[in-house]
């Protein structure tokens, strides 16, 4: 009677943490429960930690942005010193085994319980990593009717196109996504605009606004182009579509070319 349940009991063995300023020796205390009834495990420090979740970050950034795996032990020598245990090219491979895995049960997930109803869809364009230029890795967010946005896709693709699109969305659609979306918003890429109807055939298209005000930019020169910036906004940040006609009218007669 009167004793308490949970207790410290001595220390586990030293172990080596990787951090970014190198190795850091901890010595966690171990605690008891009197009952068994309860595991006590540190948040801080969980069982097999080996590296903080920010130096497990660093690790696909590297491989990503060009690091290829046989070069980076050599990068982390010179962001972490000499003494980088963990780190070798074998661990980034397996990482890249997990990462690979991770991916593929989440592109796989169900949506059939889920409802977007708008779309934003766009591809990018890496300069790393890509056998063939014009290969792109093609974006799709969607938004819940309470404003939450999701990432619903991300899929390798060929120059934007039309059959790379429509095998997207048609993935969408075969994991759940049956409902067509109210709109969707993507830049000028036509590929997307004719995959869109043959899979979502009610949803609307509307081009998005920053693609769109960086094509008109780019045709004006620099000196106009913040004034041009901030009229271009006025458009599509009106409040009522009588406000955005006359913005946009007023842009016109600005900057139409005399």
């Amino acid at each position: 009677m009167g004793a308490k349940r949970v207790v410290r009991n001595g220390h586990l063995p030293t172990r080596s943490i990787q951090t970014g300023v190198g190795p850091i020796e901890v010595k966690v205390p171990r605690v008891r429960d009197r009952s068994k009834a309860i595991w006590l495990t540190s948040a801080i420090l969980p069982p097999y930690l080996r590296r903080p979740q920010s130096l497990e970050a660093l690790l696909p950034w590297l491989y990503l942005k060009g690091i290829s795996t046989g070069d980076v032990q050599e990068a982390l020598t010179v962001l972490l010193g000499r003494e980088a245990p963990g780190l070798s090219a074998s661990t980034i491979s397996r990482l890249k085994e997990a990462w690979q895995d991770e991916h593929q049960r989440w592109s796989r997930r169900d949506l059939s319980n889920r409802r977007y109803v708008y779309l934003w869809v766009d591809g990018i364009h890496f300069g790393v990593r890509l056998e063939d230029a014009a290969q792109c890795i093609l974006v799709v967010i969607g938004a819940t009717a309470d404003g939450k946005k999701e990432l619903l896709a991300l899929a390798d693709g060929y120059r934007e196109s039309e059959p790379s699109w429509r095998e997207v969305l048609l993935d969408l659609k075969a994991r759940g996504l049956t409902l067509d979306p109210h709109l969707a918003i993507g830049d000028g890429a036509l590929g997307f605009w004719k995959a869109l109807p043959q899979v979502y055939g009610t949803t609307r298209g509307q081009r998005c606004w920053v693609h769109k005000t960086a094509n008109v930019l780019n045709k004006l020169p620099k000196s106009q182009q913040p004034k041009a910036k901030a009229a271009l906004h006025e458009i599509w940040m009106a409040a009522t579509r009588q406000e955005a006609e006359n913005a946009f009218n007023h842009f016109v007669e600005v900057y139409r070319p005399k």
